[in-house]
């Protein structure tokens, strides 16, 4: 649940270790709007202190938090005796920090520890700094004094190709950068509750890391080492791991293999000259995932003409995202582009996006030739000029899913024809999962506010008089369960009527499900879905928890058939432990 009172930020201390401290600066509101900021649970930038015989300071936090920052760091430490900083990853808004860091009078004795993407950033930033950098590799150490001997593992993905992980065999802490963490601001330093923070650490990793799952695996194999004998994870968000460590990195590499189950496989390529190209596909993958499909992001600076290649003859369909620069796409996204063209059949589905400052040639450049190479559009050009909003990004999102559900049609991928493909799920949770259920979206007044939520676990109950029961997840919310005597629509899909993608999870706010579609109100108040095939106003009788779900028991009050040609969309599943 968001917070309801903002909170001023802050920078919460800790000791965490023998010699080590984190220093966690805190929001408690959305820190951005990129996608992964969505459940408004706010965040943490944590950084660390080691401050041994000579000490290092590890990801200090983005300009968001440089001024509270230094100055609770000013209390710690002197900043002359900061020998070393330790970057996990480099960004705009962490160059902004270190820009305020080395203005102050320690700059002169300051090493910077980081893999040699991050180095080239670096110095691109400071031109005219005689910057001290370490290029970390595997077999490199810095021995800090006391035992602190610090080893370094690159972990490089698309997303953040000059990732840098680092473990501390005196305090057995490996320092995660963008791995294990999740987007929630709250007090607990550690993880002692870590079963209520299972949703925020899937959504984090669906939003950063699903995408490039197979970096991910080959990360964990990396880390496998330094995991068997880590005590805590530190990660740059949310709160450190000591509890959960075997049960997350569990988590992180069943995630990572439910990624390459799926029946639909997406590629996003891109390249982007100030990240804002690559916020875009972020959401695009985003709405992939959401609806399904294993998306594969490919950033085409870093990646080989032979893994392009490959990866475009393997998947299902392909998005294109572009910058435009000097009126042309970059040169990586040319090769790519010619490398689709040449290889990847004509039968797959395509997309194009891109941000632009002036003009944005190259999206519809590379839209233009795709369609004339006759490739099919799952959606229309997205084209942004300079930094994408909320309202952007919700689009793509969008987009993402829409791409998914035409994919689906064009493949004629029908449930009912399961064959026995193989699934990550055991043979009683595949049993479960063959019960189908119609596609419905009950909507409620409360408060005066109209929400809406996508369900098929609806099932009729009786017949004098005519109910009906609903499984509600526990997920959901106590304030946002029906109680008894309360009322609802439940209005029932038609199938080949795509109105679940408004109702998608994370796809759109509340607000937004509703307002975009043609509705009308019932007798009851609640709103009534124009394009549905049938609807039920009901009254609630009576409800009762079962398990991870309220069971909830309603009344149908009346109803009518919309539409008098047409069939019930219906949920088809693979496994009785997701929807």
């Amino acid at each position: 649940m968001a917070m309801t009172e903002t909170k001023p930020r802050d920078v919460q201390v800790a000791e965490i270790g023998a010699n080590t401290t984190v220093l966690r600066s805190r929001t408690w509101d959305r820190l951005r709007f990129e996608i992964e900021y969505a459940r408004q649970k706010g965040t943490t930038a944590n950084s660390y202190l080691i401050q041994a015989d000579k000490t290092a300071l590890i990801d200090p936090p983005g300009e968001s938090f440089t001024e509270i920052f230094l100055e609770e760091l000013y209390h710690h430490t002197y900043l002359q005796r900061i020998s070393y900083v330790i970057l996990g990853h480099i960004n705009s808004n962490r160059i902004a920090t270190l820009k305020a860091l080395l203005g102050q009078e320690a700059a002169p004795q300051i090493t910077f520890v980081c893999t040699r993407a991050a180095e080239v950033a670096l110095r691109s930033a400071f031109p005219h700094w005689n910057l001290r950098v370490i290029v970390a590799n595997v077999e490199d150490t810095i021995d800090l004094g006391q035992g602190h001997v610090l080893q370094f593992i690159p972990t490089p993905t698309p997303r953040y190709p000059d990732e840098l992980c680092t473990y501390d065999p005196a305090t057995r802490i490996l320092y995660t950068d963008k791995l294990f963490g999740s987007h929630i601001c709250d007090e607990p330093v550690f993880d002692e509750k870590w079963k209520l923070l299972d949703e925020d650490r899937r959504y984090y990793f669906d939003c950063i890391h699903a995408s490039q799952f197979r970096q991910v695996e080959a990360a964990l194999d990396k880390l496998a080492p330094f995991s068997a004998i880590a005590k805590i994870y530190a990660p740059n968000h949310g709160p450190m791991v000591r509890y959960s460590v075997s049960r997350f990195t569990f988590d992180y590499r069943y995630w990572c293999e439910r990624q390459q189950v799926q029946d639909l496989n997406v590629a996003v390529l891109y390249a982007s000259a100030y990240g804002n190209t690559a916020i875009l596909g972020n959401a695009i993958a985003q709405g992939l995932i959401q609806s399904g499909a294993a998306v594969q992001t490919i950033n085409c600076e870093l990646a080989s003409p032979a893994e392009i290649t490959q990866i475009l003859q393997e998947c299902d369909g392909f998005v294109f995202g572009t910058p435009t620069l000097a009126g042309h796409a970059p040169t990586q996204i040319q090769t790519a582009l010619g490398i689709a063209l040449s290889s990847a059949a004509r039968t797959k589905l395509a997309g194009v996006f891109g941000s632009y400052g002036w003009s944005g040639e190259a999206i519809d450049l590379v839209h233009t030739k795709l369609q004339d190479a006759g490739y099919r559009m799952g959606f229309e050009p997205i084209r942004v000029k300079f930094k994408p909003t909320d309202e952007t990004l919700r689009e793509c999102e969008l987009a993402g899913s829409e791409f998914v559900q035409t994919l689906k049609k064009n493949k004629k991928i029908r449930a009912p024809r399961q064959t026995g493909m193989e699934v990550q799920a055991d043979r009683t949770e595949q049993a479960v999962g063959r019960i189908t259920g119609s596609l419905c979206v009950i909507t409620t007044h409360r408060f005066g506010k109209h929400q809406g939520m996508l369900t098929s676990w609806v099932s009729q109950a009786t017949f004098n008089p005519p109910g009906l029961t609903i499984a509600v997840p526990m997920s959901q919310g106590e304030a946002t369960l029906p109680t008894i005597g309360s009322q609802f629509v439940l209005n029932v899909l038609k199938e080949g009527r795509n109105l679940r993608r408004f109702f998608l999870k994370s796809v759109a706010s509340e607000d937004d499900r509703l307002g975009a579609i043609d509705t009308h109100p019932a007798n009851n108040g609640c709103l009534i879905l124009d394009e549905a095939l049938s609807y039920l106003e009901c009254t609630v009788q009576s409800r009762m928890e079962c398990g991870d779900h309220w069971l909830i028991y309603a009344a149908v009050d009346n109803g009518k058939v919309l539409e008098a040609v047409g069939v019930t969309a219906v949920q088809h599943r693979k496994s009785g432990v997701a929807y």
